[in-house]
């Protein structure tokens, strides 16, 4: 059985072969796209778990496709950026992607940091849907169900979340009124195999803010410890 579905998109046709025949080598089930047209026609075909995307694509580019995968699809998304992007990064992460992987890349890195994303998003799809009242959580002004990793906001909308963002979240609500730094924070989250971008975390934070808090520029449940790291307060 394959250890997941990965679309590949990206317009160099070496590195689509390369990474196709790496990848599935490693057991996963591969295809590739060349552009954001034709990722939406392998999407239409199979929907990929993770979704391999390159931000340097011509005509409709990554950021763009990020933003269109992240409200349309439930699945992983992993950013490729050239060596030095730090703005694309930021952005990726801020537009909802899990990850990121710079070109010129080590194969074993990129398996890894696919591995830990896969490892999340197929968590997310085979938990449990029956929900009960100690598995939802208040968290600001949304709930948190922790059975069927789903957020939900006061009127009982489904708030759309990323693997990473869900368990960024469950850590809060396991550690209340407690600091957590970024260090605690990314291994709680299982996010450990590489060291990620040095924000990632604030900018991840930064965008469930925007989703639970009423007021995101002056945040209540989740609260900055200057020099320390982030709390969550129950009850705010």
């Amino acid at each position: 059985m394959a250890n997941g579905r990965v679309l590949v998109v990206d317009d160099d046709a070496e590195v689509r072969g390369m990474l196709v025949e790496y990848l599935s080598t490693s057991g996963y089930e591969v295809s590739a796209a060349a552009d954001g047209a034709a990722m939406r026609d392998a999407i239409a075909r199979a929907r990929p778990d993770v979704v391999l995307l390159d931000v340097n694509l011509p005509g409709e580019d990554g950021l763009s496709l990020a933003r269109f995968l992240r409200e349309h699809h439930d699945l992983g998304i992993i950013m490729v950026t050239a060596a030095g992007e730090v703005v694309d990064r930021i952005v990726g992460l801020e537009m909802g992607a899990d990850d990121y992987v710079a070109k010129p890349f080590d194969l074993r890195e990129l398996r890894a940091r696919l591995k830990s994303v896969m490892r999340r998003v197929q968590g997310a799809a085979a938990a449990p849907a029956a929900p009960s009242d100690r598995d939802r959580i208040p968290i600001g002004q949304c709930v948190l169900d922790l059975k069927s990793r789903q957020l939900f906001d006061r009127d009982g909308r489904d708030v759309p979340l990323t693997a990473m963002e869900f368990d960024l979240l469950k850590a809060f609500v396991a550690h209340p009124n407690q600091v957590l730094s970024r260090d605690q924070l990314l291994t709680l989250t299982r996010n450990r195999e590489w060291e990620p971008f040095d924000r990632s975390i604030d900018i991840r934070i930064a965008r469930v803010r925007r989703k639970i808090e009423d007021d995101p520029d002056n945040p209540r449940a989740i609260r900055t410890v200057r020099g320390a790291g982030y709390m969550f307060v129950p009850g705010q």
